[in-house]
């Protein structure tokens, strides 16, 4: 199935996951992952940077239904989608790290640009 990875986890349980990594990302500017779960979080994170540039009353209640914390949905359309209002997509990096010394799997580091 084209579009989504399933990243081997229950469909509520992945979305939880990715709700926490979205939100730890625009708190943070950065985290690192794995390299497949860095560019479901991309996606996601990419959606709502756009979604905010709107600042409607509802797509504020869209972004409040999906990041957990009330402090990054005010940051993100105070902070993070006035500074990309000029630009169209690509608000995030995706830089390799090498494996990771326990199961040897593909590490990256997503950050905003």
């Amino acid at each position: 199935m084209p579009g989504t990875r399933k990243l081997g986890r229950a469909s509520d349980h992945r979305t939880a996951m990715l709700r926490a990594m979205v939100t730890f990302l625009l708190e943070n500017g950065k985290i690192e992952t794995t390299v497949t779960r860095a560019k479901e979080v991309q996606s996601m994170a990419e959606k709502y940077i756009t979604l905010a540039k709107t600042n409607t009353l509802h797509s504020k209640r869209q972004a409040m239904a999906f990041i957990t914390k009330e402090d990054v949905v005010a940051k993100l359309y105070n902070e993070i989608a006035p500074k990309y209002a000029d630009v169209n997509g690509g608000y995030t990096r995706i830089t390799k790290t090498g494996p990771r010394r326990g199961d040897a799997a593909e590490m990256a580091i997503i950050e905003l640009i």
